[in-house]
């Protein structure tokens, strides 16, 4: 009888797991649609209509013409920033740019409080081309843990660390903890919209993330994610 019910129990938990990470991705989607539709779509059309306008002031009115180039270069500027944004939200550049680890130094070298707050790094050097969504994932699961950790933690120091994990006879996976000093969980607390993105993002590619107290003081998120 308690196997059936922890069977049960189990299954409802994946089964909600499962709908939060779909309805997450469609929201995400929703959110881009409405962002092209709404915001860059009616602004590239608006000023393709400009550019028609400015044709045809060349000759009969070049200042004029001038001023509207100037907006139109204005308004392009502000697209190019918006699709950078949409780009950023989808799969940060970074990441591209730097690798995963050097992308998470980065952030924390912009997210650091010299003086206030102290954040050491210890990364593996996994030499394996990690999955695309794996480092997405993982770089998103820092950058909420730590930004936790200096919000609410009040801690003087943040520690992240990676491994690769090659467990005998179990998939090779990467691990990432993520702890700090802070005054800890408080003995009841209620699961954040925060934490449950970290748990859907390693749960949706067959991972996992845990966050608990540590025994000499602290908060720790530990997310484990395969690579292979």
């Amino acid at each position: 009888m308690r196997i059936a019910l922890y069977a049960a129990r189990i299954t409802a938990d994946v089964q909600r797991s499962r709908e939060r990470i779909v309805l997450a991705r469609e929201e995400e989607r929703r959110r881009i649609r409405r962002d092209l539709h709404d915001g860059l779509g009616p602004q590239l059309a608006s000023q393709t209509l400009t550019l028609d306008v400015i044709a045809k002031l060349l000759h009969s009115n070049p200042e004029q013409a001038a001023t509207l180039l100037l907006a139109v270069r204005q308004q392009m500027q502000q697209a190019v920033s918006d699709i950078r944004d949409l780009i950023y939200g989808l799969r940060p550049p970074v990441l591209d740019d730097l690798g995963l680890n050097g992308a998470i130094e980065e952030f924390v070298e912009r997210i650091g409080q010299p003086g206030k707050l102290q954040i050491n790094l210890q990364l593996a050097d996994t030499h394996i081309a990690l999955p695309a969504a794996v480092e997405v994932a993982v770089y998103r699961i820092v950058q909420e843990a730590v930004t936790n950790a200096i919000k609410h933690a009040q801690a003087s120091q943040i520690m992240v660390t990676s491994m690769v994990d090659r467990a005998p006879q179990a998939a090779c996976s990467l691990k990432v903890t993520i702890c700090d000093d802070g005054i800890g969980l408080p003995a009841e607390y209620t699961v954040g919209i925060g934490l449950h993105s970290m748990r859907d993002r390693a749960e949706e590619l067959g991972g996992s993330c845990t966050i608990g107290k540590r025994s000499e003081g602290g908060t720790e998120v530990v997310a484990q994610l395969p690579i292979e």
